[in-house]
């Protein structure tokens, strides 16, 4: 049975909260263990550019971010984990890929619309503010999947267009030159659900609603005692599906524990006591590698021997893709 190459990039502007790690994180660990996928797992770092003029941030983020995989039970033997920016093939490519994707189909990028939208709203010019990164990341993140063939893209809903205008890139690039890139499919998990941040929202950085994965004890019982909750008093029975509470719960619990909170719930659990519960069912998940991952932030030089060792196993891919690329285009030595 063939095996199925899977890529997973995390962008290089926060740090990594529960969302992260229940969205992405967690089940990108999970199946590079398994025997039938090969892993390529990276810190978006140039996509990182789109977002912030902090240098400082998308470097201590980069940090994080790695810190936090390889605390969580990445195996970097057994998975490619680099920095995208360690990777020049990529940029090379992403303008190869630019001079065959139509601007139409960019035009239609969710992101760059609803900038122009929240332009136009304002009364503002529609482009005010909009540089080319924001206008054209969907081909830089075309360039990540197709750099190294990958099949299967595990996204949530809101990502599934940037896969598919990847395919769209992949296809025309085949049809004027040459069958170099394998068509992407994006995966969209069954129970792919956003997690729910403090206030009922998506947990987004952008909201200020995140649950950090890795502060102290002390700070996360404090975010999870901040989590809104209606005004039911103990004894009255309270809606689990309605309630970010459950959600995060299910997120962690096993179906048996889901199933009997659920009950507990119906039954009017004081709020108090379910986010004690809550709290200790977390902790209990995340304390090992909570204590790792400060080690790891404590050893920088680590981190980048991992990240530089990833590097070198990426462009083992990378760089005979990109001499396919350039014989097909025609740029290379005169013979």
């Amino acid at each position: 049975m063939a095996r199925q190459r899977v890529l997973t990039g995390i962008t290089t502007t926060g740090t990594p909260h529960l969302g992260n790690y229940v969205g992405a994180i967690r089940p990108a660990i999970e199946a590079s263990h398994s025997d039938s996928v090969d892993s390529f797992l990276f810190l978006a770092d140039y996509h990182a550019l789109i977002k912030s003029q902090d240098p400082a941030r998308v470097r201590q983020s980069s940090k994080e971010i790695a810190a936090t995989w390889l605390a969580l039970g990445l195996d970097p033997d057994e998975t490619v984990f680099y920095r995208q920016s360690d990777i020049p093939e990529i940029p090379e490519l992403t303008w190869v890929l630019c001079c065959n994707a139509a601007k139409g189909l960019m035009n239609r990028a969710h992101a760059y619309k609803a900038a122009v939208q929240d332009n136009v709203d304002a009364g503002n010019d529609p482009d005010l503010a909009v540089t080319m990164g924001l206008f054209s990341y969907p081909v830089l993140m075309a360039a990540d999947i197709l750099m190294f063939n990958a099949t299967k893209i595990p996204v949530g809903k809101d990502q599934i267009q940037h896969v598919e205008m990847a395919r769209d890139i992949a296809q025309r690039f085949n049809h004027n030159f040459a069958d170099v890139f394998t068509l992407p499919e994006a995966v969209v998990g069954d129970d792919a659900a956003v997690l729910l941040g403090l206030d009922g929202r998506k947990m987004s950085k952008s909201y200020n609603n995140t649950i950090p994965l890795f502060d102290t004890e002390k700070k996360l019982r404090k975010a999870i005692n901040k989590i809104n909750t209606n005004l039911l008093e103990p004894g009255q029975p309270k809606d689990p599906d309605d309630s970010t509470v459950f959600q995060l719960w299910s997120a962690f619990a096993s179906p048996a524990e889901t199933q009997r909170m659920r009950a507990d719930f119906i039954n009017g659990i004081a709020w108090g006591e379910a986010k004690k519960q809550l709290f200790e069912l977390i902790d209990s998940e995340l304390a090992d590698a909570r204590l790792r991952y400060t080690q790891l932030m404590d050893d920088p030089g680590y981190i980048e021997s991992v990240l530089k060792k990833g590097a070198q196993r990426a462009r083992q891919h990378s760089e005979p893709l990109m001499k396919k690329v350039r014989d097909a285009i025609g740029i290379g030595p005169i013979l």
